[in-house]
């Protein structure tokens, strides 16, 4: 389940990538299908998870959420509560671990909200090893707190300029430097993006969110919401389950129905947006072929998300096909009504949610009404909203919140 064939999940995803990376790939890919069906690899991995990053993460009833719609009860899957505040660290362990065993002595990654670099940063600490970090300087504005945690944990933040200085103009800079120090340098890709096996390693290691799920509720939810980015949250809770509705036989026969957040941005349709899937078309970014924003000419558009997180002109292949096969079904979230989730879930129940999440909790107003009282509702709280204070404020301060 969610194996590429042949580095494909149907037609999306495959290597695009200069031939010098092709042996690097084929090394990690390598070492991931023998490590994980390594028992040592895995216990190491599973003990790290358990005592390390504080699995597995909650499964609360949002109490006085489903008191305010009247309608099916809402649970939260708490993310948030991991190690490190949010889903980012379950990948990151797992990739350093292989990193370990292929002997690479530096690691780097990029970060748009600043979580995976945290993660990424977190770990290196944990064992012994150097990081770089290269992050857009317009996010490095809006997270500063995550910078500085960063360097705390002893990772070099490398400012970049070019472009959106966003998520994708970081990426892009972190690939120039994997390409150069490709015999040192393990790249932990943060999300389900860029070329094979990338997408299929990030959603193992996530799955350990969705698997928990199943064995937490115990019974099948009619509804599991997760925001879209690259889009590692979503799969890792949707994983288990997309295999069982891919052998149904038509949609209404699916379940639980499964819902991806995009970031609307300012408006769905001024092109200050970050929604891939309802409004981009495939073409190649970042090593693979997915759903991208791109122009008549096929240059990529720059994205605009509120939520540096989301902030990302792509999205991982395997979301490209699980769109196409309508087994995932995606709507989107603007601005304005992502600050509004945020601040009901930060009333209703005390908890402040990462402006990603707070994408899937705005949807919850278009959703419930459709639901019954005896349905069950599961969101994924991909990260906590710490490191979003600083853009809650400056929106506030612009437009007057009641």
């Amino acid at each position: 389940m969610l194996k590429a064939k042949k580095g494909y999940f149907d037609s999306y995803g495959g290597r695009f990538v200069p031939e010098t990376v092709i042996p690097a790939l084929d090394e990690l890919e390598a070492a991931f299908n023998k490590y994980k069906a390594d028992k040592k690899f895995t216990n190491e991995l599973n003990s790290l998870l358990t005592t390390y990053a504080g699995r597995p993460t909650p499964l609360y009833f949002a109490r006085r959420l489903t008191d305010h719609y009247g309608k099916a009860k809402i649970y939260l899957k708490r993310e948030d509560l991991c190690h490190t505040g949010a889903h980012k660290i379950n990948n990151c362990i797992g990739q350093i671990l292989l990193a370990q065993r292929l002997h690479k002595k530096r690691i780097i990654a990029e970060t748009g909200a600043g979580q995976h670099g945290v993660a990424t940063a977190t770990v290196c600490a944990l064992m012994g090893m150097d990081c770089c970090i290269y992050m857009g300087k317009t996010d490095m504005k809006r997270q500063e707190a995550n910078v500085f945690r960063m360097e705390l944990l002893g990772a070099k933040v490398i400012p970049v300029e070019s472009g959106s200085q966003t998520l994708k103009d970081a990426t892009s800079e972190a690939i120039r430097d994997w390409i150069t120090n490709i015999k040192t340098t393990h790249y932990v890709i943060g999300s389900t993006v860029g070329p094979d096996p990338y997408p299929t390693i990030v959603a193992y290691f996530q799955s350990v969110i969705g698997n928990e799920l199943v064995k937490q509720l115990k019974k099948d939810p009619d509804y599991i919401i997760a925001c879209v980015g690259g889009g590692s949250n979503s799969i890792g809770i949707f994983y288990p389950y997309i295999e069982r509705n891919l052998k149904s036989k038509s949609e209404n026969n699916s379940k639980p129905y499964l819902i991806g957040i995009e970031a609307g941005g300012t408006s769905i349709n001024n092109g200050h947006n970050a929604a891939t899937l309802t409004k981009g078309k495939p073409g190649i970014l970042h090593g693979s072929y997915s759903y991208l924003l791109q122009d008549k000419n096929g240059q990529i558009i720059n994205a605009h998300s509120i939520s540096a997180g989301l902030d990302y002109p792509g999205v991982g292949p395997i979301h490209s096909f699980l769109k196409d096969s309508n087994l995932v079904h995606y709507k989107t979230i603007t601005d304005k009504e992502a600050i509004e989730g945020f601040h009901l879930l930060t009333k209703l129940e005390g908890i402040i949610p990462a402006l990603e999440s707070s994408h899937a909790i705005a949807y919850l107003k278009y959703l419930i009404p459709r639901t019954r009282k005896n349905q069950i509702v599961v969101l994924s709280l991909s990260g906590r909203g710490d490191k979003d204070i600083n853009s809650i404020r400056t929106y506030m301060n612009k437009k007057p919140y009641k």
